[in-house]
């Protein structure tokens, strides 16, 4: 009887798959389908346009016939439409399609777009290798240069390989890190030139790197095409699905189990992120007092297996810690936590007046992937007399940082590229003190606005996109802006921000600003310098720094709604189911 009834329910079973496997079938059908018309009808429209275009001139009697153009012709049309640089787009995609007929899907069109923008560095970058670099600071500047445009190539190969091997319905898993690599690459370009001091050397650099980073623009806003044509596909699809599968996990925001916490998560990583002050075991603990494996955080980071799996732990013990400690690209999904973010402090003092550029002078580097910090402090005790000293640069992509400080004075943290998130921490500083141009979100974190020297401002944040299209930006949650207590605010002024590159973004929402803060609320860099086409918003702030009556009025200064503010939550700004191991995330506005 066991046998039999065990025999009807693998047989019910078997039905269940099948029914599962045509069901399958049938979105795969309906999804081919509605992407084939939507590309169809973007051609059709063009091509439209172009006959309406014919209709309105007529054709000379012995004018010869106009020449057909192809698919792929129509296509570069369209994908290029939308290019800051549409010549260089039509050339080159152009070029692609003329010599291979096939291609004429966008993502052929992407895949082109990239390689030309990989080619086009390597090119830029073989004429730089070539120029004399005979000052100590240029030849510094060239290292570091040299080490960015590694991180560049690496990461137009990483976009490179993921339209390679997906379909185009499959990428829409994958647009947010093809945009985020892409950002990037627009930042190492930038941060290569400005490491060097102003000069024709400098100069030269930047007129050599300008097709490469027109190239990779061009590749930015042809995805950004890419994923609103995605976007299309799937809004067509989505109710069909989950009429179909009665999927319920269709955004981040929606993708949370009763506890709060993203579905996908196994129970080990569920019991860290509801503990914040859990301790996790460390694989090696640092101790300054010898009670540990080691007494230098270096020392630790050096045992870690390069194929290690799983998160490695790193116990960082009480203690003051005067090295630099750099967490590279091989040691990904380190945690390294400590007792306190006053009690296991990391410090060093590397200055930019003392002769060290400011992309070296950090005490601590995160380059590798999946970091996460946890009850540490960073400090950078140089002081404000020697300018730029920064605390903490922070590369790595999916990088955490919980219940942590960072102390400094000028630039003290370099949130420099990818996805960042900071919850709970306390950063203080004078002149520029948050800047970079990451995608980075700060929730219920206290900024801490220190003395400056007498002939400086305060200014929170710099960020640094250059290119509209670049998924980048600071957003402050939620967080407290307040003076620290030798501050003298009527004699010093301070602002929310000021735009250190021409599409600089910085949004402020939610958050309790003091009366430290000047009504302008936000400084300019020099002159009208990106006052047009930067994006600085305010959404719902409270405290006595917080009206936004006497604002300045900018272009580019925008009181948001909730709507517009939305954009910039944690789920929708940096996709926020990727973090881990930290306290519980505000995926969104919580009413």
């Amino acid at each position: 009887m066991v046998f039999q009834d065990f025999d009807l329910i693998s047989e019910r079973r078997k039905a269940e798959r099948k029914q599962k496997l045509k069901k399958r079938i049938i979105i795969g059908v309906i999804s081919t389908v509605v992407l084939a018309g939507l590309i169809a009808a973007a051609v059709f429209v063009l091509t439209k346009t172009e006959e309406e275009e014919h209709k309105g001139h007529k054709k000379p009697p012995s004018a010869p016939p106009v020449k057909a153009i192809s698919r792929g012709q129509k296509m570069v049309k369209m994908m290029c439409n939308s290019t800051d640089y549409k010549t260089k787009c039509e050339e080159s995609l152009g070029k692609a399609v003329k010599s291979d007929p096939k291609l004429d899907q966008p993502k052929d069109l992407l895949e082109v777009a990239i390689k030309t923008a990989e080619e086009e560095l390597n090119k830029a970058f073989d004429k730089i290798k070539a120029m004399k670099f005979e000052s100590e600071k240029d030849k510094g500047a060239f290292e570091d240069c040299n080490k960015l445009i590694d991180d560049a190539k690496e990461e137009l190969g990483f976009s490179l390989s993921e339209v390679d091997k997906n379909e185009l319905k499959k990428l829409v898993n994958r647009t947010d890190d093809l945009s985020n690599w892409l950002s990037a690459v627009m930042s190492y370009h930038e941060t290569c030139v400005d490491g060097f001091p102003d000069g024709k050397l400098k100069t030269d650099i930047e007129k050599t790197f300008k097709d490469s980073k027109e190239y990779v623009s061009n590749a930015l806003a042809i995805m950004s095409d890419v994923t609103s044509l995605l976007s299309a596909f799937q809004s067509a699809t989505a109710s069909t699905a989950r009429h179909l599968l009665a999927d319920k996990n269709s955004s981040p925001a929606d993708a949370l189990g009763n506890d709060g916490l993203p579905n996908w998560m196994s129970q080990e990583q569920r019991r860290e992120l509801k503990a914040a002050d859990d301790k996790p075991t460390p694989n090696v603990t640092v101790a300054k007092d010898g009670s540990g494996q080691f007494k230098t955080i270096s020392e630790a980071l050096k045992v870690i297996p390069e194929k290690y799996q799983g998160r490695y732990v790193v116990y960082v013990k009480e203690g003051v810690y005067e090295e630099t400690v750099t967490v590279t690209k091989k040691m990904v999904n380190l945690t390294l936590y400590g007792d306190g973010s006053q009690k296991s402090i990391i410090t060093g003092s590397k200055n930019f007046v003392d002769g060290v550029r400011t992309f070296q002078t950090a005490t601590f580097v995160v380059l590798g992937e999946g970091f996460l910090g946890k009850a540490i402090g960073i400090r950078n005790t140089a002081g404000p007399e020697k300018h730029q000293a920064v605390a903490a640069r922070v590369q790595a992509d999916h990088a955490v940082f919980v219940n942590s400080r960072f102390e400094g004075y000028q630039d003290t943290l370099y949130a420099q590229t990818h996805r960042q998130y900071y919850r709970s921490c306390v950063i203080s500083g004078t002149v520029d003190f948050i800047f970079g141009d990451a995608a980075a979100v700060f929730q219920n974190c206290i900024m801490v606005l220190r003395k400056p020297m007498d002939n400086q401002q305060n200014i929170v944040t710099a960020q640094g996109r250059i290119d509209k299209r670049e998924t980048t930006g600071l957003i402050l949650q939620n967080c407290e802006i307040k003076p620290d207590d030798n501050l003298d605010k009527n004699k010093i002024k301070s602002y929310l921000g000021r735009p250190w590159k021409e599409y600089s973004r910085t949004i402020v929402m939610e958050s309790q600003i003091g009366d430290v803060i000047h009504p302008d609320g936000w400084l300019p860099w020099e002159g009208d310098f990106a006052l047009k086409t930067l994006f600085y918003g305010e959404f719902n702030n409270t405290g006595p720094g917080a009206s936004t009556s006497k604002r300045v009025k900018w272009p580019g200064y925008k009181v948001l709604t909730k709507d517009e503010a939305k954009e910039f939550t944690v789920g929708n700004f940096i996709g926020g189911t990727w973090i881990i191991g930290s306290v519980p995330v505000q995926l969104a506005f919580s009413n």
